[in-house]
């Protein structure tokens, strides 16, 4: 049986998968505006294979697609009746992208934009919301429970609440918008304890930020949670110091091809955060499979040339303009 989650962050450092949503998009099958995960329903195949780059790249655990997957998020496209579907689907995805692998498949809890603290009901439908998408996903077959892209500490309280619950590892991570703060107002570093108090195995910032935006925000999580494994999936698009939420910008969704960043810089990226001490180090929106897999060779988890083919190389007689222009210097 491979090693789950807990297992291998105690043996070292865990390498994530990238993001799904803007890259199905870009690629055809997920519509920009809503960003609804109905793709593992509509286009399993689309989803398969990105499972698969990401994989083939070295990530270590591979994400269902179940992100927005939850009633309320889906109704705005017609889609709440279909909440069992897509989340059956969206595991079924990943484990067949998995299968024949070590890699885990990790259930993804997300914000459902129900959560709302002052209605004194709110919470109680956040959890309905959480336990009808984790029943289906624990029937379909997970290794772990990630939760993420919070911006209300109370609701990703709720989600590790409810994850826990599944006796699965769990990972909840928050996302901070301008101000490194939650909605209500704590820190990185206080939110990190109070998720790690209410139940979660790992804890960390995830999405809106990219890597020098977020690496800081890590250092508080650290010391506040010390022992305790952290999680750090940045996004990969070079943002103002001014806006460092990606989806502040002008260019959000359309346009963010310019800003996106190259796999050296995501792949120094990966080694500065396991200097810093993170264990778990993934990326988010942006981070396509070269990415990961710059990441993966950064970290030691693939070799240089990982296809077997022998180059011979000839500077006498080029045979590519690798050659010809001595890219190899």
């Amino acid at each position: 049986m491979a090693e789950g989650l807990r297992e291998r962050l105690q043996n070292g450092v865990v390498l994530g998968d990238g993001g799904y949503l803007l890259e199905l998009e870009k690629r055809g099958y997920v519509h920009g505006g809503p960003f609804t995960p109905e793709v593992s329903l509509t286009h399993p195949e689309a989803l398969v294979e990105l499972h698969r780059e990401f994989l083939r790249a070295g990530a270590e655990v591979l994400q269902a697609l179940t992100f927005y997957a939850s009633e309320d998020k889906l109704a705005t496209v017609g889609l709440g009746g279909r909440v069992d579907d897509i989340n059956r689907a969206a595991v079924s995805c990943a484990r067949e992208a998995a299968s024949g692998s070590e890699a885990l498949v990790a259930g993804n809890l997300s914000l459902t934009w129900g959560y709302d603290p002052k209605d004194p009901g709110s919470a109680d439908h956040v959890r309905a919301l959480f336990d009808r998408q984790l029943e289906v996903q624990m029937e379909a077959g997970i290794d772990l429970v990630i939760g993420e892209t919070f911006t209300w500490l109370g609701e990703a309280m709720i989600c590790a609440e409810r994850a826990t619950q599944t006796g699965l590892p769990v990972m909840v991570t928050m996302s901070f918008e301008k101000d490194p703060h939650a909605y209500e107002g704590p820190g990185p570093g206080e939110c990190a304890a109070r998720l790690v108090d209410a139940g979660a195995n790992v804890v960390g910032v995830n999405c809106l930020r990219n890597p020098a935006h977020t690496l800081p925000l890590m250092r508080e999580v650290l010391e506040a949670v010390p022992g305790v494994p952290v999680a750090c999936q940045p996004v990969a698009y070079r943002t103002p110091a001014e806006s460092p939420d990606f989806t502040s910008l002008p260019e959000f969704p359309f346009g963010l091809d310019p800003l996106q960043l190259s796999r050296q810089e995501m792949a120094d990226y990966a080694l500065a955060a396991r200097e810093l001490g993170v264990r778990y180090i993934g990326s988010c929106c942006g981070s396509v499979a070269s990415h990961v897999r710059e990441m993966a060779r950064a970290l030691g988890k693939l070799p240089e040339t990982d296809d077997g083919i022998e180059w011979r190389v000839d500077f006498e007689r080029p045979m590519s303009a690798f050659e010809y222009y001595r890219h190899d210097a």
